[in-house]
């Protein structure tokens, strides 16, 4: 019987100081890609799926579907900032 195969990092030290820094990279990746793909939405002439989904309307769509995604995820942003003025 073989043992099974898995994609995590080492369980040694090495490998969970570069998952815990590559999950900090991720989190902040999030909040300006949600921001970005609101403005993207909310651009007029956006194609096909403007009609489909309301994609650029306030009440209802995507737009601000990405907006409440960025506002969520920028709670990274939030404890970076507060650790760089401590």
């Amino acid at each position: 019987m073989t043992a099974p195969v898995s994609a995590a990092p080492p369980a040694g030290p090495d490998g969970v100081a570069a998952a815990r820094h590559l999950a900090k990279w991720l989190g902040l990746a999030a909040t300006p890609t949600f921001a970005i793909m609101a403005l993207l939405t909310a651009v007029p002439g956006g194609g096909p799926a403007d009609m489909l989904c309301g994609a650029g309307s306030w009440q209802g769509g995507m737009m601000p579907m990405y907006l409440l995604m960025s506002a969520f995820h920028s709670a990274a942003w939030l404890r970076l900032i507060a650790g760089r003025r401590a």
